[in-house]
């Protein structure tokens, strides 16, 4: 066993280090162990990430049992769902920070393997980029998700419902007393939101990877489970130094598109189209828009969950979680079974230990009887689109797979909740909402409100939206994002005017306004954007970022 932290820490070289560390409470005999970094995303203001404090602790407990010696960090971490309006500018551009501070402090003092704790949205593919970039011993742990409140009815109610309240609200449908008791029952306590939003897909992607243990992904916070998960993901990490099991091991091209299937067949979030590539892109894979298409195209829709349905994500974990679905999709032959997990064992053997009990098939279908013959994702292009969209299939009623209608423009996410909020949209509108890509918002803001609200309103049956920038993965109905270039780049969204038709084929995955080519150009030929001024950390990663096509992520 060979230890980075030697370089740092043997020999005369190493005193100044070693009476430095020893300041810090560290003795000799922790220093002669394996180093292994607790990156910790704890926030006491972020419901996904309060309860990390303890998690961190049972790991470090489970590192020092199998003789490490752990060094807990933090990193930052914001809540989407607080961070909404203005501070959304900010959320997808932290990815991008956390990953740098992670590689930064652990090539700084030389660690020699990682305990990655972590729950929400950014927070999760931020520390995967990380883990891809240092190739460590590395063992990720999922925070878990909030318990729902159950109804008297038996109904469930979670974090989505708060934002479709709001929009029942402002269409007359509820009470502010109404609203008020929603807000205060929707979330009981820590942990991720409970549905398939963006922090439930990440976690369930890094269990799909195999970074995390078995259940990890969708377990309930605060629960023993997890505390026992949390011991033994420290214990992990010092097993694979010991065994010079690397991050890399579990990041292949075949690792990546069981976790993009698994994510696929569950209706999980369009923004894994921006983590997935940016993380394949650090192991050296490039994945475009079209490889999520081409996967989803072939891989059938085997459960849906709030918003799209009445289930949660502690229903999926009820009937076996990530490795119930990875079953079924084997028995498809749509899996790569024989892709290693942090537990020593494959992906296959994992699945192989949980069996289908009566009454699972209202969670997880059977690939014999799927909801849907293709997974939830669907990627458009067209003369709006000439670089792609992304739709999520499965939170789209049959009737809206194909639409057409006169354009309602916005140039930004306030104007299209001013005008919602206003009751000027008409059933049949298609609301086109721009220059909230990568560089023009900068940081593609996500438009759920806007969405939750048509839901509310009771238009998301009959109007559509179109963005460069995105959504929430919790969002449903015809919302189409990322948008490709973008307006801030002269894409030929910038060129959609009021009452200007559009044309939304998802089966076909057509997306088209219906102007000649000429017209898009003589209309762009004096366009200039909305100026936008930008300070700070904003105004470099307007430089920096790339498109959506290809994760959003930051190049030199």
């Amino acid at each position: 066993m060979e230890l980075r932290s030697r370089r740092v820490l043997e020999g005369v070289e190493g005193t100044y280090a070693r009476a430095l560390y020893r300041a810090a409470g560290f003795d000799g005999s922790d220093l002669r162990k394996p180093l292994i970094a607790v990156v910790n995303s704890w926030a006491g203001f972020v419901p996904g990430h309060a309860h990390l404090r303890e998690l961190a602790e049972l790991a470090e407990e489970g590192i020092r049992s199998a003789g490490g010696t752990p060094m807990e960090f933090n990193v930052p971490a914001v809540c989407d769902g607080i961070a909404q309006g203005i501070g959304m500018h900010y959320v997808l551009p932290l990815r991008d920070v956390i990953a740098a501070a992670i590689e930064l402090t652990v090539e700084a003092h030389q660690f020699d393997g990682m305990v990655c704790i972590c729950t929400c949205d950014k927070i999760v593919p931020g520390m995967l980029m990380a883990a891809a970039r240092l190739d460590l011993p590395t063992v990720f742990l999922t925070g878990g998700v909030m318990p729902p409140h159950i109804s008297p009815e038996g109904e469930a109610l979670v974090a989505s419902d708060v934002k479709e309240a709001i929009g029942r609200f402002a269409s007359g449908g509820m009470t502010i007393e109404e609203l008020e008791e929603v807000e205060r029952r929707a979330c009981p306590g820590p942990g991720g939101c409970n549905m398939m939003g963006t922090a439930s897909t990440m976690c369930i992607v890094v269990e799909a990877l195999g970074l995390s243990l078995p259940g990890n992904a969708t377990v309930q916070a605060g629960s023993d489970e997890l505390r026992g998960m949390a011991f033994e993901a420290g214990v992990r990490a010092v097993e694979l130094v010991k065994e010079g099991i690397t991050a890399r091991s579990f990041l292949t091209p075949e690792s990546l598109e069981n976790a993009a299937r698994v994510a696929i067949s569950i209706g999980g979030s369009t923004n894994m189209t921006l983590h997935i590539p940016a993380l394949a892109a650090e192991v050296g894979v490039e994945l475009d828009l079209g490889w999520f298409d081409q996967l989803s195209r072939s891989t059938p829709l085997l459960g849906k969950f709030k918003p799209a349905s009445g289930l949660t994500v502690s229903d999926l974990h009820r009937v076996g979680g990530v490795r119930a679905v990875v079953r079924e999709l084997m028995r498809g032959g749509l899996i790569h079974p024989s892709a290693p997990t942090i537990s020593g064992r494959s992906i296959g053997e994992l699945a192989g230990e949980v069996e289908r009990r009566p009454g699972d098939e209202e969670v997880i279908r059977p690939i014999e009887s799927p909801l849907a013959p293709e997974g939830g994702i669907a990627v458009l292009y067209g003369n709006l689109a000439p670089e792609g969209a992304v739709v999520k299939r499965s939170a789209v009623v049959p009737g809206m797979l194909i639409h057409s209608g006169p354009a309602r423009v916005f140039d930004s996410e306030e104007e299209v909740r001013n005008g919602l909020m206003r009751g000027g949209v008409e059933a049949g509108d298609v609301l086109v909402i721009r220059y909230e890509g990568p560089v023009g918002g900068p940081g593609m803001r996500e438009l759920s409100i806007p969405a939750a609200m048509l839901v509310g309103m009771g238009l998301s049956e009959e109007v559509a939206m179109v963005t460069d920038g995105r959504y929430s993965g919790a969002t449903r109905g015809p919302c189409i994002g990322h948008v490709s270039p973008e307006a801030a780049l002269k894409g030929p969204i910038a060129a959609v005017r009021d009452g200007d038709v559009i044309h939304i084929d998802i089966p076909a995955r057509r997306l088209e306004v219906e102007l000649t080519e000429r017209e898009i150009e003589r209309r762009l030929e004096n366009w200039r954007p909305p100026r936008k001024e930008v300070k700070g950390f904003l105004r470099i990663y307007r430089r920096l970022v790339g498109s959506a096509v290809y994760g959003a992520r930051l190049s030199s």
